[in-house]
Formats: structure tokens, sequence, C-alpha cells
């Protein structure tokens, strides 16, 4: 199963390096990111799927909430299917 993350993070230098940085750590593979520029700011949806069961998108999710710079703007579940 996979999940897509919308996240607002500011347009720093590095910031979505350690976006990406993170949800690696975490335990997640980023099967997608789709990212458009806003003023200040860049708006992206990161698509995730966890690497085992044990590693929850809502965990992730409050991570990415306490990274400088970012803040989800909210999840949606997709169900895929396992090849």
């Amino acid at each position: 199963m996979t999940d897509t993350i919308h996240i607002q993070i500011d347009r720093a230098d590095g910031s979505l390096q350690r976006l990406i940085g993170l949800v690696e750590r975490r335990g997640f593979h980023i099967d997608g990111i789709n990212m458009a520029d806003e003023g200040d700011f860049r708006r992206i949806a990161l698509t995730v799927r966890s690497r085992d069961a044990a590693r929850s998108t809502d965990n992730l999710g409050r991570q990415i909430d306490r990274l400088f710079g970012a803040r989800r703007i909210g999840n949606d579940m997709i169900q895929s299917e396992a090849a």
C-alpha cells in the first residue's frame, strides 16, 4: 500500500534534501514526488510506501511536522497491489 503525503515546505537551501533524508531514514521508499513552487514555499505531494508493515505513515507525518520549515497538509491512502 502506498500513501501520498501533501507537504508545504520553505524554499530554503537544503529543505528538499532534509525532507527526502527524513523519509528514507524513517524506513520508507519514495515512489513519486510532485512539486510546485508557490512564492516562498513549495507544495509537495510525496508518494511513499513502507519497507515493512511495522512502519506507520502517521508516525512519518508527525516527524515531517517537526522538520524545520515543513508542515504536513494532508494524507491520501492509495491501495495498490503488491508485486
